[in-house]
């Protein structure tokens, strides 16, 4: 049971991970047009940093977390 709960995790983790690298690549990239003068969705990209980035990344090591803590629990069990 333990094994199917953390292979959704990971998968749900994997998905976040490119959610937050994509978040980064448009943030440098809107950085870099803003800082040239040209509008490359520098309003837009700040507009979804709180209600969509900034979870991604909570979201992505608090899952980090409760995987590494799901695993140690099983071993601790399959040890006894």
């Amino acid at each position: 049971m333990s094994e199917k709960i953390i292979n959704w995790l990971e998968r749900i983790l994997i998905i976040d991970v490119f959610v937050v690298l994509l978040g980064f690549l448009w943030f440098a990239i809107a950085i870099l047009g803003r800082s040239l003068g040209i509008s490359l969705g520098w309003e837009i990209w700040y507009k979804l940093w709180y209600p969509v980035f900034n979870p991604a990344i909570g979201i992505l090591f608090l899952g980090a977390f409760l995987t590494w803590l799901i695993k140690k629990i099983g071993q601790r069990f399959q040890s006894e």
